[in-house]
């Protein structure tokens, strides 16, 4: 029937695009690079450097989610709500605000080393891998303890209360519920934080510290920025998308669903930890892991509005660039996420979930893979520099898409399952049954969608820094070279605009979606 297959076709092109740009620019990479060849030793470092830092920061970041998350699944205390709210703003917050508010504290003229000075003790030094764990323990902390809290919350009360019938001890309630449910959840985890670190670009650049702590992404803005090597820089992407791949990979195979069955969802009574110890223990980490995280955006803020009185012109100009690029990237992706979300509704499950595979592809391509790709392609044609923006904004689309099409798929599969056969009968279908059916009852995951996708393109630090020049610079890239001048102050002022850009573009679009759907 004509209604079900525009759908499908849009879908079908939608999907089609996102396998160009990342299998397309890989090709192009390939082809550049005129046969694989040997790798320099500094290559090799960098593979290394690549995978210690991201395994590190990947264990870390596990290993502290579970106390931190024990803690909030077992204690109910005011302000519990805000505090998990707020675990999730770091996943918004521009990469390289982050660093700026890490140094902060933490650098060599931070919070911690003035202490150390005043007590007669070296400065802290958090170049290098120290600094680049750090911050990506900062980034992905939130994350893996809201994955864990899933988690716990997913264990039934009827398997605690069980337990506390049977006189199970704490340690005993940890072996039995506890330990099986980390089991399945962990690894997923693990394996998708351990994919973020690998393509976290901004973090190295600022915090790297030299040669020995250079990441592939790194190696291959310098062998392009700097040495204008287009075969190095094609060879080390090629390697970039291997090692992205296999931890992609590594995410999909250890994904498993929870194991612990279904409950009469009552509240969650934990005998288990109303002992002092597990008081005071709970109470240790939930209060470490929110100094750890809001004491650095304290300093940004702080330092911020001192700042903003330095900030030169050229600042605002840049933020304007990053708003439209930000505004054309969010469009980008719902204009591509939607249709994949309705084709794959259409298609049924093994078509319909190609249809979602496809979308998330751009997971296992790195945003520098795609930008050098990209560059080898339009190089003959047209002038790459020129087209930094709106490259820009088509790279940042593909990386967000897995996102918004995670939301709107499930969305559509439901509003579908609830009105599609009515849509049937009354012979709706294109335009009308978009707007009349489905967008309606879209607005949430679509304002989340927008706002998300938005968000990201604001803070990004990546291909940009490979295209612009100076008439081209988004605020992120303006931020790193004020940092790279030691102008803190202005930099200070500069992260603090792009934090409320990026944060306002969030709420506007999120708080929108709700608004109309409330209404």
């Amino acid at each position: 029937m004509a209604h079900r297959a525009q759908p499908v076709a849009a879908g079908l092109a939608a999907a089609a695009l996102i396998l160009a740009l990342a299998f397309g620019t890989l090709g192009a990479v390939a082809w550049r690079a005129e046969g694989f060849g040997a790798l320099a030793p500094a290559d090799w470092a960098a593979i290394r450097f690549t995978v210690l830092q991201a395994v590190l920061s990947a264990t870390l970041s596990c290993i502290l989610a579970i106390p931190v998350a024990r803690a909030l699944a077992r204690r109910n205390f005011w302000g519990r709500g805000l505090l998990i709210t707020l675990l999730g703003a770091p996943f918004l917050l521009p990469v390289i605000v982050a660093v700026l508010g890490l140094l902060a504290v933490f650098g060599r003229s931070g919070l911690i080393s003035e202490g150390l000075t005043w007590a007669g003790l070296d400065p802290l030094d958090i170049y290098g891998l120290p600094g680049v764990v750090l911050a990506h323990v900062f980034l992905n902390l939130p994350l893996a303890t809201r994955l864990v809290l899933q988690g716990w919350l997913s264990i039934p009360a009827e398997r605690f209360r069980l337990a506390a019938a049977l006189g199970f001890t704490p340690a005993d309630t940890r072996r039995v519920l506890e330990a099986p449910m980390l089991r399945t959840v962990l690894p997923g985890i693990f394996a998708v934080i351990l994919l973020i670190c690998m393509t976290s670009f901004a973090v190295v650049l600022t915090l790297g510290g030299g040669p020995k702590a250079a990441t592939v992404e790194l190696a291959i803005y310098q062998a392009f920025r700097l040495e204008f090597d287009l075969a190095r820089a094609a060879k080390l992407a090629l390697v970039q998308f291997a090692l992205c791949g296999a931890a992609a990979g590594l995410a999909f195979a250890v994904s498993s669903p929870a194991g612990m069955g279904a409950g009469l969802d009552r509240a969650v009574a934990r005998w288990d930890s109303a002992t002092r110890h597990a008081r005071l223990a709970d109470g240790f980490w939930l209060g470490g892991a929110t100094l750890f995280l809001l004491v650095p955006l304290g300093m940004i803020v702080a330092q911020g509005l001192a700042g903003l009185t330095d900030l030169p012109a050229s600042i605002y100009a840049a933020a304007g660039r990053s708003l439209v690029t930000a505004l054309g990237s969010a469009a980008l992706t719902v204009g591509l996420a939607l249709p994949m979300a309705m084709a794959a509704c259409r298609l049924g499950p093994r078509l319909g979930g190609a249809v979602q595979a496809a979308g998330t592809v751009s997971i296992a391509a790195s945003p520098l893979v795609m930008g050098t790709g990209l560059f080898i392609l339009l190089f003959p044609v047209a002038d790459p520099v020129a087209l930094a923006l709106p490259v820009t904004a088509l790279v940042n689309a593909a990386m967000a898409l897995p996102f918004a099409l995670r939301a709107l798929a499930t969305a559509v599969a439901e509003i579908e399952a609830g009105y599609g056969k009515l849509a049937d009968s009354l012979g709706m279908s294109g335009g009308i049954r978009l707007r009349l059916v489905l967008l309606p009852r879209l607005r949430r995951p679509l304002g989340f969608s927008l706002g998300l996708s938005a968000a990201l393109s604001m803070g990004d630090l990546g291909v940009i820094a490979l295209f612009a020049d100076s008439s081209q610079a988004t605020l992120p890239l303006q931020l790193y070279r004020l940092m790279a001048a030691y102008r803190m102050e202005a930099a200070a002022g500069a992260a603090l605009l792009l934090l409320c850009l990026s944060l306002g573009v969030f709420w506007i679009f999120d708080r929108g979606g709700r608004a109309y759907a409330e209404a």
